[in-house]
Formats: C-alpha cells, structure tokens, sequence
C-alpha cells in the first residue's frame, strides 16, 4: 500500500511519523489504543502519534470508537477527506480487551426523533472473542458482571 498516496488523498501531508503511524493502523487489521500504538511503533513518542490521530481524524483518515476500555482508533475505508463512509459496529472481548471490526456487518436502522441530526454511531457487541474461547474463557452473563 501506498501510505503517502493514501494520506495524500485524504488531504494530509505526507510526514515520516505520519506514514509510520498509518502503515502501523494499517497492519494491525483492529482497532488500536494510542498505548497499543506506542508499543507497536516504538520509535515515536505518544504524543507525536497523538497528534497524527488528530489530525488522521479531521480528515476523515481513521475514526476512533470507544469500546468501553478507551478510544481505539481504525483505519476508515472512505475514498477522501469530505467523509466517513465507514460505519460499522465492533465488538470487544471482556477477557482480551482486544476490539475487533465487524466490516461485513450492518449497524441496526436506530429510529431518531425528529429534530436530530446523526452524524456517527457507536456500536458495540461485548463478549468473548473466538481466541479466548478456544482457551476455554466463559462470558459473564447478567448479576455475574461487576
């Protein structure tokens, strides 16, 4: 991939933290905190990578989704900086708090009152992912939550 060209077209210059920072959402294939970003990239300092997101999410280059954890930040499949064609929900796993795209996934039609303006939603499934599964990991379920 061409992360230049990509943040190029989304209205962004092209810096050498900035491509960093891009290629590492990129590769990652989920969501990602700004810790999981640090530690991934390691040669640039939180708040340089802080500051890419920043502006990534001005235009309209990654989308951040709160998993109940913290703001975890994705790559957005929109074509430009204009807008965010890239609603999907995500589910996060209780035992990992790893946060996963669910792409081929709609988001539910949520009726809005009149008068209200969506721009985003937020959508979350919580639970086990199929990692944790594997090792055996059970969900909690109801008055089990703390």
């Amino acid at each position: 991939m061409d992360y230049s060209a990509l943040l190029t077209q989304h209205g962004i210059k092209p810096t050498a933290n900035r491509i960093v920072v891009a290629k590492a959402l990129a590769t990652a294939m989920r969501p990602l905190s700004l810790s999981e970003l640090e530690r991934l990239i390691g040669t640039i300092d939180k708040s340089n990578i802080f500051r890419a997101l920043t502006l990534f999410r001005e235009q309209h280059l990654v989308h951040a989704i709160e998993d109940g954890d913290g703001l975890r930040y994705e790559l957005c499949h929109s074509h430009d900086h204009h807008h965010d064609d890239d609603q999907h929900p995500h589910f996060h796993c209780e035992h990992c708090h790893r946060t996963f795209c669910l792409d081929n996934t709609e988001i539910p039609p949520i009726p809005i009152p009149d008068g209200y303006q969506m721009h985003s939603a937020n959508y979350i499934v919580r639970g086990i992912c199929p990692e944790c599964s594997k090792k055996g990991i059970k969900g909690l379920r109801g008055s089990e939550r703390v």
